[in-house]
């Protein structure tokens, strides 16, 4: 299900696909192995966004990926990776990690604490070309420079200490406080996308729940807010 308002698309958290199993809640935005849905394709180059709990000590095995920006985003707990570059690394929250798979990669993402559960957002991004060379990137980002206001984690530039992606990107994230309020401008012929990650945002006067993410198609000035606390992931997609 979505709702429209005079300017935006909100897609609800309770329409997303879900894959469960033993050792993993999965929720899918978009189509996602066996959740299809034609109005969930993706959305100008972001094509996939999984909202992921892991059990302790469990993970996805070895597999492979082409031709695709994948970024981790860990929320609580702590992910554990390895891959076929010789990369082995924790990604613990505050972190953005990305994995171009250009012209192939294996990789493995476990679950590295053996009491406590973990929780992520795997997200799938559209390079701007075929057949790169692999590569893997991981940095921090204290909460102080994401605390009430935006901090770019991902861009095409790799400026302001982002990490670089492949693709006309920039990715923001941002942890609020009750009272909190920070403004942007979706520029004209600019794109965006609002991902409600942890806790209850409210977007010029509508509410949004972990989950929910809204599709931003014309120029726009944001606000956001919150009265309980909120995580947000913001795309400005080109």
């Amino acid at each position: 299900m979505s709702r429209n308002t005079v300017t935006h698309l909100i897609h609800d958290r309770n329409a997303r696909g879900q894959t469960k199993i033993g050792w993993l809640d999965s929720y899918h935005t978009f189509s996602f192995g066996n959740f299809s849905d034609p109005n969930r394709m993706g959305f100008r180059s972001l094509r996939v966004i999984n909202d992921d709990r892991i059990v302790p000590g469990a993970g996805f095995g070895t597999h492979g990926h082409r031709d695709m920006e994948i970024l981790t985003y860990v929320l609580e707990g702590a992910l554990e990776h390895k891959d076929s570059l010789g990369t082995g690394s924790v990604i613990l929250p505050g972190e953005a990690q990305v994995m171009s798979a250009g012209t192939g990669i294996t990789h493995s993402e476990y679950n590295h604490s053996q009491t406590e559960p973990v929780h992520l957002l795997q997200i799938w991004i559209l390079p701007d070309k075929q057949g790169l060379k692999p590569r893997y990137e991981q940095k921090a980002f204290p909460i102080e420079e994401k605390r009430g206001k935006l901090r770019l984690i991902a861009a095409k530039d790799g400026r302001d200490g982002a990490v670089t992606i492949h693709q006309d990107v920039n990715l923001y994230t941002s942890v609020l406080e009750p009272g909190d309020v920070i403004n942007y401008h979706v520029q004209p012929h600019r794109y965006a996308w609002l991902q409600i990650a942890q806790g209850i945002a409210t977007l010029n006067g509508e509410e949004l729940r972990a989950g929910d993410g809204v599709q931003i198609s014309v120029e726009e000035q944001l606000e956001i807010s919150t009265q309980v606390g909120v995580e947000i992931l913001l795309f400005d997609l080109g």
